[in-house]
């Protein structure tokens, strides 16, 4: 005798992806987004008598720095810009790559202790870390027209069409940092050490970057190898962003390109890294 065939009303099936961003679940939770980035406010100026002003005091500092010790003493070139402008702009973007990619490397250990109570999608984390240092990045590209207005007006500088172009390379760079600083957080679960090294490889990274010497200073002492400055992929976004708003520096545009792609690709596996993390970190953090 033949029975019916049974069919199943439900399906359990797993729905993770490496590739899964759960961008509709994020925007449910775009509050506790909010409550992050106000703690990382807070906490920041926390205890401090300036507060908020430290934004403006870290890039005059080091601006001022930068030019007493390599404009004047060392006489380094600028590429024919200000070394005022040139540092300044430089330390803009640098600041703003930096500190996201070590806040973002912090996501899984510095957050462990909320993360093994409540659950919520662990992408809120650096997505909360990226909207906070864009805050600090739109107080110091203030300070960084303020200078800029008086250069051009003293004729100095002369900005171009490019410059309309500077949201995409901070949208680029924001995803660099948030790229990398997924892949970092995820392995400092495991090795620790990294986390011990990374603050040491930023630093030295800057010194590849167009922050205190410019690109074509550098293919200059390079020689044959000059190339090998264009393999940064910051090299074109910073280039571009100076070429921009000063009209000056060694700016490509099929580099950009290069670097937007490899920008991409980095995103794409530090999102498949921190996705493969988020489900087993707990035990090993």
């Amino acid at each position: 005798m033949n029975t019916p065939q049974q069919k199943w009303t439900d399906v359990i099936e797993s729905k993770d992806s490496l590739f899964r961003l759960n961008l509709k679940e994020v925007w449910q939770y775009r509050d506790l987004v909010f409550m992050f980035v106000k703690r990382d406010f807070i906490s920041s100026f926390k205890q401090t008598i300036l507060g908020p002003l430290w934004f403006f005091i870290n890039p005059i500092l080091t601006t001022i720095v930068f030019t007493l010790v390599f404009g004047n003493i060392a006489s380094l070139p600028t590429d024919g810009i200000p070394p005022v402008l040139f540092y300044l702009a430089g330390n803009t973007l640098w600041g703003y790559f930096s500190t996201t990619m070590l806040s973002v490397s912090n996501v899984f250990t510095g957050n462990a202790g909320i993360f093994g109570k409540v659950y919520f999608p662990r992408l809120v984390t650096p997505i909360s870390t990226i909207i906070s240092s864009f805050m600090r990045l739109g107080v110091q590209l203030i300070l960084f027209f303020i200078v800029l207005a008086y250069f051009i007006y003293r004729g100095e500088v002369q900005p171009n069409l490019w410059a309309l172009f500077s949201p995409v390379l901070i949208i680029f760079l924001a995803l660099f940092s948030l790229g990398l600083g997924m892949l970092f957080s995820s392995l400092t679960t495991k090795y620790r050490d990294l986390s011990l090294l990374l603050g040491f490889g930023v630093s030295l990274f800057m010194w590849f970057t167009p922050v205190i010497l410019p690109t074509t200073l550098v293919k200059q002492k390079l020689g044959s190898y000059g190339y090998l400055a264009d393999l940064n992929p910051l090299t074109p976004i910073f280039e571009c962003f100076k070429y921009g708003f000063i009209g000056s520096g060694d700016f490509n545009v099929a580099r950009l390109l290069m670097s937007f792609v490899f920008i991409i690709v980095v995103l794409l596996f530090g999102l498949v890294v921190f996705n493969k993390s988020e489900k087993s970190f707990i035990d090993t953090v």
